[in-house]
């Protein structure tokens, strides 16, 4: 049996290995002078390789059933086994997260690539793969520059876009395109959101603790906690990265997008009031402005005021009015900001969309229009939230569709 996988990331990588372990000659096609570039970047560096709290709520595309079978067959506590068992000793931190004792992503791809030279996987390396023909003797894939490879079986896992810099270039897509199959229109995910706002240059690089959510026609469709960072154009930092995908999505759908900023989400908008009122009572001659020092960032204060209509920020604090009083506290529970769009694939850590699981058989990664024809990894429509999701998806997809194609039937 002879495996062809086009694309030496994660999903390939683990593929090829279970298929060679299976019995089958297998062969890697990487465009980049190496396999595994792209994970040595994952978790900054050390290789967030799973989560032990794996649910179908991390993941998302057009079919979230589809992730849930597919990871269903080889969960975390399978993927954690598998790499045990190559060596990597795996520890828990913060979220679920898991990582190498070693907190080294060059120890991960050091033990696949061992295993893959073990079990005399070919690699095939600055090899771009440009067409695929299919016909009743199996595949042939013209290689840019090289000579033609023959094959019985194909595994795509050429990944998505996101990235490119590591080889992310979404020609996978043309290669499945060709073959027949829709393609789900990629967008980038896990990435920063450019704002449309006048203040951003004067908050760049300040940051708060808060809450964010994603508001579309007066609904939040999803909500995160955690640090925020302003740049000049728009937000970033973990909970921004968790937000994204959904942001993406529906301006995508041509909708107006909101993000709207709690700065204190520990406490109720009424409690707030409260507080408020209680810090401008006790110092009735304090500059209005200078009254929030100690309770929020400075760099905001200014910004904060003016988003609230007011308009002399230093007047003494007796002067200000109850309704005044109340639109400051409803900015700073309720800040709510026009998303104008995401930054470029060169800042996302991964890719939305990609080819339509309608057409891929979840049990065995298969597709149903092409006999022999196996995806894997990030080129399928399943993304997954930030903390280990996507390598998952990549191990559990890589996993089956190695093991599916080396089957003899």
């Amino acid at each position: 049996m002879r495996i062809a996988i086009i694309g030496g990331g994660a999903a390939g990588m683990i593929a090829s290995i279970v298929a060679a372990r299976n019995g089958a000659q297998v062969t890697v096609l990487e465009q980049l002078p190496r396999v595994g570039k792209k994970l040595l970047a994952t978790g900054n560096g050390r290789c967030n390789i799973t989560n032990i709290n794996m649910g179908i709520e991390y993941f998302h595309g057009s079919n979230r059933d589809f992730a849930k079978t597919v990871i269903g067959r080889f969960n975390q506590k399978t993927t954690i086994e598998f790499f045990e068992d190559l060596g990597i000793h795996c520890v828990v931190e913060s979220g679920g997260k898991i990582f190498p004792a070693s907190g080294q992503a060059s120890s991960v791809l050091d033990v696949l690539r061992f295993e893959m030279q073990q079990l005399g996987v070919v690699e095939l390396c600055e090899s771009r793969a440009e067409t695929i023909a299919y016909g009743k003797k199996g595949f042939k894939i013209r290689v840019k520059g090289k000579d033609t490879i023959t094959a019985d079986k194909v595994i795509l896992a050429t990944g998505g876009k996101a990235n490119p810099s590591l080889g992310a270039n979404g020609s996978g897509y043309d290669l499945a395109k060709a073959l027949g199959h829709k393609i789900i229109e990629p967008f980038p995910s896990l990435v920063k959101l450019k704002l449309d706002a006048p203040f951003l240059k004067s908050l760049s690089g300040a940051k708060i603790n808060g809450e964010a959510a994603i508001e579309v026609d007066g609904k939040i469709l999803r909500q995160e906690n955690g640090e925020i960072l302003f740049a000049n154009y728009g937000l970033s930092g973990p909970p921004i990265l968790q937000l994204s995908r959904t942001a993406g999505e529906q301006l995508s759908m041509g909708k107006k997008v909101n993000i709207v900023l709690d700065l204190f989400p520990e406490m109720s908008l009424q409690e707030f009031e409260e507080l408020l009122e209680k810090r401008t009572s006790l110092r009735g001659d304090k500059p209005l402005a200078f009254s929030f020092v100690g309770l929020i960032n400075k760099r905001f204060i200014n910004v904060l005021l003016k988003e609230a209509g007011i308009t002399d920020l230093h007047m003494p604090c007796r002067d200000i009015t109850k309704s005044e009083l109340k639109a400051i506290a409803n900015k700073m529970k309720r800040w709510i900001m026009v998303i104008s769009g995401t930054q470029s694939w060169s800042e996302a850590q991964v890719t939305a969309g990609g080819v339509d699981v309608s057409q891929i058989n979840p049990d065995t990664m298969e597709s149903k229009i092409v006999p022999g024809l196996y995806f894997a990894g990030e080129i399928i429509d399943i993304d997954g939230d930030c903390g280990g999701f996507n390598l998952q998806w990549a191990w559990s997809s890589g996993y089956i569709a190695g093991l599916s194609a080396s089957i003899k039937k």
